[in-house]
């Protein structure tokens, strides 16, 4: 079926350890374009190792965006993406008519296909509170502060998820009203061209993968680049796998082998959860190799 606009995005999403970026990067280089990151914590410049960011050399064979473009401290979410990504596009496609997308976030890929709800603006004070109550009390605590305060989000809520949980409490305390009357669930049309491609391997493969990558991560100083961050730590950047467990150790809370250890169970965990996203998408192509050339995608772009 040809496709509808001059312009094509690419997509390619998975979960971590998966191939993404060396496989986007080929794929763009291919192409001769340039690669957006949908990445929500490669975008933040004092975060490297524990991240996976591309190397720099991996960064100058191919010039990316949205990486090292924000601070930790910013408030970065998918409304914020949306519009970076839709903004660097639109400028992309002055010079080429493909553009590469890669990530492993499904929430701001779907923004930046689909569009997203227009949220309330939380007040600091109030979210910090949130992050502190939860450090303290656990997953449990938050869950039974949904169930109390926002139990039409809590029937239908990734109940184990506690970044979903908190966002879901903080607009419940901030507003009065459930986060669900701020989603209509109403896509937009773009005016352009979306293709998605989703890398796949077998279990035993990517955990093979995750567990290297975390030891990788380890030699290469990732206590280090944790233990510079730690008066940062309260910050919603860093709520992130591979940091809050060091930070963990480095408050005396388990041992450095515990916390490695659960940088491991959490990133598979975390996987887990990335490949249920996209495989609910049914847009998706899902490509079992990362041996990928031009050639696959001649017959969709031409």
């Amino acid at each position: 079926m040809p496709l509808a606009h001059k312009n094509t995005v690419i997509i390619i999403a998975g979960s971590t350890a998966v191939g993404k970026t060396s496989t986007g990067i080929k794929l763009a280089n291919q192409l001769d374009a340039c690669i957006i990151s949908a990445d929500s914590r490669q975008c933040f410049k004092e975060l490297n190792i524990g991240v996976a960011k591309p190397t720099p050399l991996q960064l100058n064979t191919c010039k990316h965006y949205f990486i090292n473009s924000h601070s930790i401290n910013d408030d970065v979410n998918a409304g914020v993406f949306e519009k970076y990504a839709l903004d660097t596009a639109e400028e992309l496609f002055k010079q080429n008519n493909i553009v590469v997308m890669v990530g492993g976030t499904g929430l701001y890929i779907k923004a930046f296909a689909e569009g997203i709800d227009s949220m309330p603006t939380i007040p600091p004070a109030i979210r910090e509170n949130i992050i502190k109550q939860y450090e303290q009390y656990g997953l449990e605590w938050l869950q039974q502060e949904i169930k109390e305060k926002d139990i039409a989000f809590w029937e239908v809520a990734e109940q184990q998820n506690p970044q979903r949980l908190m966002r879901a409490l903080e607009v419940v305390l901030a507003t009065g009203q459930s986060i669900n009357q701020y989603r209509t669930q109403q896509a937009v049309e773009r005016p352009f061209n979306i293709i998605k491609i989703a890398l796949e391997l077998p279990r035993e493969q990517l955990v093979a993968n995750i567990n290297q990558r975390v030891d990788e991560m380890m030699a290469e100083g990732l206590l280090g680049e944790v233990k510079a961050l730690l008066p940062y730590q309260h910050l919603n950047a860093l709520q992130t796998v591979g940091y809050k467990e060091l930070f963990a150790y480095l408050n005396h809370e388990c041992s450095l082998d515990e916390a490695v250890n659960r940088i491991k169970i959490n990133t598979r965990q975390y996987a887990k959860r990335q490949m249920t996203w996209f495989k609910k998408d049914k847009a998706y192509q899902w490509l079992t190799n990362n041996n990928l050339s031009i050639l696959d995608f001649i017959p969709l772009i031409k």
